[in-house]
């Protein structure tokens, strides 16, 4: 695999009145792709800024994001984007979270689906992956877990992909948002050579 050189990252901001959001904008080795990249992550905070407006309970209210990057390198980028609110009199605020994973080179954003060869039963393999850690982590769930979505929320990092659920989905709001790392070794039967899971796999050389 030939070295590719992590894309540039500048932080861009939204600031007016009780809401500050700050989220990346890249620059990488093709304008074209990296337009489409940006692009895909401002429609993410605009689409994320309207679904926290279903739970503000008045217009007395703070909203703050931000963005954590998991992956930058071998032409893959992986981030998530969080919004936080919180309005009067509520109890507590709401923190939305979501992850998205791109080819910098083309502008691709992958869902999970894309990560994995056609027909590949992956929504069973991760699902008994997180029931395993389920257990083994006395995670309190609200309700039996079964499966996970076959659009499940995740991201790419240290060689590993890494489920998660939102608060309220799976666990109590007191325990966060939980998360479940898989080593992307498990997965590779799963997975063809293009897949960022192949890519982000191999040891350096």
């Amino acid at each position: 695999m030939a070295f590719q050189l992590p894309v540039g990252i500048e932080t861009k901001q939204i600031k007016h009145d009780r809401v500050t959001i700050l989220y990346p904008q890249i620059s990488g080795p093709s304008p074209a792709a990296a337009k489409i990249v940006n692009n895909a992550i401002i429609s993410q905070v605009n689409a994320l800024i309207k679904e926290q407006g279903k739970y503000l309970t008045s217009n007395q209210y703070e909203m703050i994001g931000h963005y954590e990057l998991k992956t930058n390198e071998r032409g893959i980028l992986s981030l998530t984007l969080s919004n936080y609110a919180m309005s009067t009199p509520s109890a507590h605020g709401m923190t939305l979270l979501k992850g998205l994973t791109f080819d910098v080179n083309t502008g691709r954003m992958y869902q999970l689906p894309d990560l994995f060869k056609p027909g590949a039963p992956y929504v069973n393999v991760l699902s008994r992956e997180v029931q395993i850690q389920i257990q083994l982590r006395q995670i309190p769930v609200l309700s039996p877990f079964t499966a996970i979505s076959p659009n499940q929320d995740f991201y790419l990092a240290d060689k590993s992909i890494v489920l998660f659920y939102q608060l309220y989905a799976l666990a109590p709001y007191y325990y966060g948002f939980p998360m479940f790392p898989i080593t992307n070794y498990t997965l590779l039967p799963l997975v063809t050579d293009q897949s960022p899971i192949s890519i982000l796999a191999i040891d350096s050389q």
